[in-house]
């Protein structure tokens, strides 16, 4: 059974020489007093910079271990959506330039997502090009960019190229609107725990009654950590979709319709969570991811994903991933 993980990570070296020359003052990278390299947001410390993160040669013994056959690596938050246009456009040349040399040094191991400069259009455009003629085989883009939703008519151009190419795109989370990122005390727990469920939540949320899944058909949306909270307020959500008389919507469908058509990926930690997953969108559309070198507990998923029926075992281990990508 071939092994699948769609959602890890890597940052690259040169994305990193990039943080350490444009970042400030939002982004910066340094040790901290547990003695672990860290990306700083706004004065505190974010995320820890593995090896793993950085190696090829690394992640390929790691996923060994972890007994995965092939990685689908992206860039996590803040991505390249920082320090400009000149600043992000470059980003995100090195970043997707280095997935690819991955890529080349490990042709059986490794596929990417592709970073864009979203926040410019028709660079966006030029480099999604670019990326997918080196080998790129989607897109990745977090739920809400620099305060601006995923439905802003900024991105409305990207969108359309995207979805003419009809690339799978992985959703995944940043700090959520209104989220004071320079309180890291218990937040280190309770923002990737917690907040970014939220901040994927309202991103798939507002894409399904804004009409964005009716305007971009082809779209293969894949929402990162088993979709946010949405397979738990599905119901909800269509509740008060069918009682709203003071605002006039853009679908007249349900939202769960919409909800039922995207992919999710099973990066949860409770069998009723992966079920959930399941019931609203069928388990074609359920894909393994580890969200590693990030915090995970590789054997739990793995044991989470054990406990469902031995056709679905395949395919979310990898049977799945293997249609989506055509791999």
């Amino acid at each position: 059974m071939t092994v699948i993980d769609i959602h890890t990570h890597m940052f690259g070296n040169s994305w990193l020489e990039m943080l350490h020359k444009h970042g400030g003052p939002t982004y910066s990278a340094g040790t901290m007093e547990d003695g672990r390299d860290y990306l700083i947001e706004k004065g505190a410390a974010a995320c820890a910079l593995e090896k793993e993160a950085f190696d090829y040669d690394a992640r390929i013994v790691a996923m060994d271990a972890h007994g995965i056959d092939l990685g689908i690596v992206s860039l996590t938050s803040p991505n390249v959506y920082w320090g400009g246009e000149e600043i992000s456009c470059e980003t995100a040349r090195l970043a997707n330039d280095e997935m690819a040399a991955g890529e080349a040094a490990y042709p059986d191991r490794i596929r990417w997502f592709a970073s864009l400069p979203f926040e410019y259009p028709d660079k966006a455009i030029i480099e999604l090009h670019r990326a997918i003629d080196k080998g790129a085989v989607g897109v990745m883009a977090t739920a809400s960019i620099n305060g601006k939703h995923l439905i802003d008519p900024l991105f409305e151009p990207v969108w359309k190229e995207i979805n003419k190419l009809s690339l799978p795109v992985l959703i995944h989370p940043t700090a959520p609107f209104g989220s004071k990122e320079a309180e890291f005390g218990i937040e280190r727990i309770l923002m990737p725990g917690a907040g970014f469920m939220f901040d994927t939540t309202i991103g798939i949320a507002r894409m399904a009654v804004d009409g964005f899944f009716e305007r971009f058909q082809d779209l293969k949306i894949i929402a990162s950590h088993g979709g946010g909270y949405i397979p738990y307020v599905n119901g909800r959500i269509d509740m008060f979709f069918q009682v709203e008389t003071l605002n006039k919507l853009k679908i007249d469908k349900l939202p769960s319709e919409y909800f039922s058509r995207i992919y999710y990926d099973a990066v949860l930690y409770d069998p009723g969570a992966l079920a959930l997953c399941i019931d609203i969108a069928g388990p074609e559309k359920v894909l393994f991811g580890t969200d590693f070198p990030m915090p995970c507990d590789v054997p739990k998923l793995f044991e989470m994903i054990g406990t469902r029926p031995t056709d679905e075992i395949k395919a979310i281990k990898g049977g799945n991933a293997m249609k989506l990508f055509g791999l």
